[in-house]
C-alpha cells in the first residue's frame, strides 16, 4: 500500500479528517479521535498504525511484519503497527482500518455520534 492508497482509503470512511503531524505522520481521525497513523517507513515500505480489539491485538502482535505500536501499546492501548505485508496484505489492512474506525466511533459520545450522523 502506498501513502496515496492509504490516504484515499481513510478518506473514504465516514466523517474522517486528515492532518499531518508528529514529524510528518499522516493521521486520520473521526470525531477528533485518532483511528489510523501512517507514514513512518523504513525505505519504501509504509508503516500503518491502527486501533484493534484485544483479541486481534493478541494475534497480530506476534505476526511477522506487525508489532505492538510504539508509544501507544506501551501505555496499555491495543494498537498495532503493520510494517510489512508479510502476514497482512493490503485487503486485510483495509479491514483492520475499517474496524479501527468503527471502534473509535463507538467510543465517541452519543452527542458527537449524532452530530456526525454516525
Amino acid at each position: 500500500m502506498t501513502l496515496d492508497d492509504y490516504n484515499s482509503f481513510c478518506a473514504s470512511l465516514r466523517q474522517t479528517t486528515h492532518v499531518v503531524q508528529w514529524g510528518g505522520a499522516h493521521v486520520w481521525k473521526v470525531g477528533g479521535k485518532v483511528f489510523a497513523i501512517g507514514g513512518w517507513n523504513d525505505g519504501d515500505q509504509l508503516f500503518v498504525t491502527f486501533k484493534c480489539s484485544e483479541m486481534a491485538f493478541d494475534i497480530l502482535k506476534d505476526q511477522p511484519g506487525c508489532r505492538p505500536a510504539p508509544y501507544l501499546a506501551s501505555r496499555g492501548m491495543k494498537w498495532i503497527q503493520r510494517q510489512t505485508s508479510q502476514s497482512m496484505d493490503d485487503g486485510a489492512l483495509k479491514d483492520y482500518l475499517r474496524e479501527s474506525h468503527r471502534l473509535v466511533v463507538l467510543k465517541l459520545t452519543k452527542q458527537t455520534r449524532k452530530e456526525l450522523g454516525l
